[in-house]
């Protein structure tokens, strides 16, 4: 008698549970805003917010750590090797020396000291330094300058998720999902949003990862501290609920089939 009445408390439970599942879905997701019910209707890549396209090529600011490379001379810029010993730089981790941008918009680089850089692209640091070092010291050099600090990170339902350095100008979306292994099988790939610019007032965008058209988008070409995030289906997170509900209710069956059994015998 008990176990069929929570049998029939258990259905109704059931039946809720099956009609709220984007309340179940969204009590897992992160970073909730008021905008995101437009994943449900999302064809392409709609934008909330807009700050504008913005630089397509990253200008390098104060407190940015550069590794200086000349793709002629290995030892270059390595850590240990002579002309790196000579600077005040730190090794970032890649097994390349670092060289940290002053606020003042210098960097202190070996053999040719501070030269002002804020405000450069990548390749536009890269020419001024060749230009100086072939002149100073370097014979026919070949400078590569790479921003070792600028990151995205990506959350959810990503194979792999946590911080992805930008290791080139003019990535994409779909470089650093492809470098974090792809999507979860779990994964609603109408679901994806960037959370972009000023954390107080973010620009956000929505992507419908299902529409091949949504790839045109320039709004896909990452920029420093972008925060991907990509939801379950609602099925999935309606599973996941379930199967919580069932862990505690197997334990009290559990328990009422034994009182169950145990007043059978001693009748």
């Amino acid at each position: 008698m008990l176990r069929n009445l929570l049998f029939i408390l258990f259905i109704p439970l059931t039946i809720i549970l099956l009609l709220s599942s984007c309340a179940v879905r969204k009590e897992k997701t992160l970073f909730n805003a008021p905008t995101d019910i437009i994943t449900d209707t999302l064809k392409q890549v709609y934008v909330v917010n807009n700050q504008g396209i913005g630089d397509l090529y990253y200008r390098i600011k104060a407190n940015d750590q550069l590794a200086v490379r000349n793709l002629q001379n290995k030892e270059f810029g390595a850590i240990g090797a002579t002309i790196a010993q000579t600077s005040g730089g730190s090794g970032n981790g890649s097994g390349v020396q670092s060289y940290s941008v002053d606020l003042d918009g210098k960097v202190d680089l070996p053999a040719i000291g501070k030269v002002e850089i804020a405000g450069l692209t990548r390749r536009e640091a890269a020419i001024k330094l060749q230009s100086l070092y072939k002149e100073k010291l370097l014979k026919d050099p070949i400078i590569e300058v790479n921003v070792v600090n600028l990151k995205v990170t990506l959350l959810g339902e990503f194979a792999r998720q946590g911080n992805f350095l930008l290791e080139k100008d003019n990535t994409t979306l779909i470089d650093i999902i492809g470098e974090a292994g792809g999507i979860n099988k779990a994964a609603d790939p109408k679901t994806l949003k960037i959370i972009r610019g000023d954390r107080a007032n973010p620009e956000l965008i929505y992507v419908n990862l299902n529409d091949i058209n949504s790839l045109a988008s320039k709004k896909l070409i990452l920029q420093n501290n972008d925060i991907i995030y990509l939801q379950t289906t609602k099925s999935a997170a309606l599973a996941e609920k379930m199967t919580s509900i069932n862990n505690l209710v197997q334990p009290l069956l559990v328990v009422i089939n034994l009182a169950l059994l145990i007043l059978t015998i001693t009748k």
